[in-house]
C-alpha cells in the first residue's frame, strides 16, 4: 500500500551551495543550454542511463505560503532542512546495530538541498486550488491516504493502493522508496524505466499520430522530439480519469491525496542534459477542468549508473487490499455494537 538545477556552477547555485553572499533568493535560474551531448548510433542526443531521484527525497512539490516567491531557502530555513534530513541518513546503520528495523529500513533518505520546493511556477511556488468541478471530482475519489477512509470494495481505493500504477505526474516525483527511473533509447523510441510500480513509459520520437481520444490509459499516451540537440521534449495525453484515477502523491503534495484527474489532461516534460552527468527535469500540467491555470515542477536529475532498480514487489489483488476492508467492516460493526 502507499505510505504518505543544478548543471552548471556558473549560472546555478550547486545544490549544497552557501546563498548567504547572494540576495537573490527568488529568481529561478534559466536552464543552460549549451552542453551538447553525445550522440546515440543513430543521432539522437544520448540520455541513456540511470538518473535516480532518491537525493530529491524530503524535498517538498510545494513551497509554504510563508515562503513566498522565493526560490532558495534562507539560511535559517536550510539549517532546519539539515536538522530534519540529517538523521535520516543514519538511521539505517543505527536500525541494524540495534537489530529493529523500522523507518531506516524503509524510506530513502535525500540529501540537503536549497530549494523551497519544486513547483516553480505559479510565482509563489504552490499547486493552484481545485476549481469548482475539480473539487467535485476530488470529493468522488478514493484512496487509503484520504481522511477518515472507510473501505467495502476495491472501488474505496486509488490505483497506487492497488498497485497498478502510480500515475502521472506522481510518478516523476520522490517519495519514500523506490526513486530508480532509468532511460533507454533505440531508433525513433525512448523508454522510460521506474522502479516504483515496476512500469516503463514507451516515447515514440519518430512523429507518429497520436491515438484516438476515446483510447484512455493509466499513465496516459506520451509523443516525444528534439530540440536544440539536448532537450526531450514529450506531450502526454488520453489520461484515464475517473474516481479510481491517480493522485499528485508525493512529498509535500496538496493534503488528502485526492487530486483528480481529467480526460482533458495534458502533461509537457523538457529533459535537459546540462553535462554528462546532470539532467534538468521540468513538467507542467494542464488540466482546465480540475485547475484554473496550468502549474510547473523543475527537478535536478543526477547520474549515477551504480544505482540497482529492484522489484516492485506488490500486484494488483494483493492481499493488502483486503485486509483493509476486513479491518475497516469489522472497526464499523463494532463502533455500531458500542452504540447500542
Amino acid at each position: 500500500m502507499a505510505p504518505a538545477l543544478f548543471a552548471s556552477a556558473s549560472l546555478l547555485l550547486p545544490v549544497t551551495a552557501s546563498v548567504a553572499a547572494d540576495p537573490d533568493l527568488v529568481t529561478v535560474p534559466p536552464i543552460p543550454k549549451n552542453y551538447k551531448p553525445a550522440k546515440t548510433p543513430w543521432g539522437e542526443p544520448d540520455l541513456r542511463g540511470t538518473w535516480p531521484i532518491d537525493h530529491l527525497n524530503m524535498t517538498p512539490l510545494q513551497r509554504t505560503p510563508a515562503q513566498g516567491n522565493r526560490y532558495y531557502l534562507t539560511e535559517e530555513e536550510y539549517a532546519a532542512r539539515q536538522k530534519q534530513i540529517g538523521p535520516t541518513q543514519t538511521r539505517y546503520d543505527t536500525e541494524q546495530k540495534s537489530g529493529k528495523l523500522g523507518m531506516g529500513a524503509w524510506m530513502e533518505p535525500g540529501q540537503v538541498n536549497r530549494l523551497t520546493g519544486l513547483v516553480i511556477d505559479p510565482p509563489n511556488g504552490r499547486i493552484p486550488d481545485l476549481t469548482a468541478e475539480g473539487k467535485r471530482l476530488s470529493g468522488l475519489m478514493r484512496s487509503d491516504l484520504a481522511p477518515n477512509a472507510t473501505f467495502d470494495w476495491v472501488s474505496d481505493f486509488d490505483s497506487w493502493d492497488r498497485c497498478i500504477t502510480r500515475g502521472m505526474p506522481a510518478s516523476m516525483f520522490t517519495f519514500n522508496y523506490n526513486n530508480g527511473i532509468r532511460i533507454w533509447q533505440s531508433p525513433g523510441l525512448v523508454a522510460i524505466q521506474l522502479e516504483m510500480v515496476h512500469e516503463t513509459r514507451i516515447i515514440p520520437t519518430d512523429g507518429r499520430a497520436t491515438i484516438s481520444p476515446a483510447i484512455h490509459n493509466w499513465i496516459g499516451e506520451s509523443r516525444g522530439h528534439w530540440e536544440n540537440g539536448n532537450t526531450l521534449v514529450v506531450t502526454t495525453t488520453n489520461f484515464k480519469f475517473g474516481p479510481s484515477a491517480t493522485n499528485v502523491g508525493t512529498w509535500g503534495s496538496p493534503p488528502g491525496n485526492v487530486t483528480p484527474v481529467s480526460e482533458q489532461a495534458v502533461m509537457t516534460e523538457r529533459f535537459t542534459m546540462t553535462d554528462h552527468d546532470d539532467i534538468t527535469y521540468e513538467m507542467t500540467w494542464n488540466d482546465p477542468v480540475v485547475y484554473p491555470r496550468p502549474w510547473t515542477a523543475r527537478a535536478p536529475w543526477r547520474r549515477n549508473d551504480k544505482y540497482e532498480l529492484f522489484e516492485y514487489a506488490c500486484h494488483e489483488g494483493n492481499v493488502q487490499v483486503r485486509n483493509y476492508i476486513t479491518a475497516s467492516r469489522a472497526k464499523r460493526a463494532q463502533e455500531r455494537e458500542g452504540k447500542k
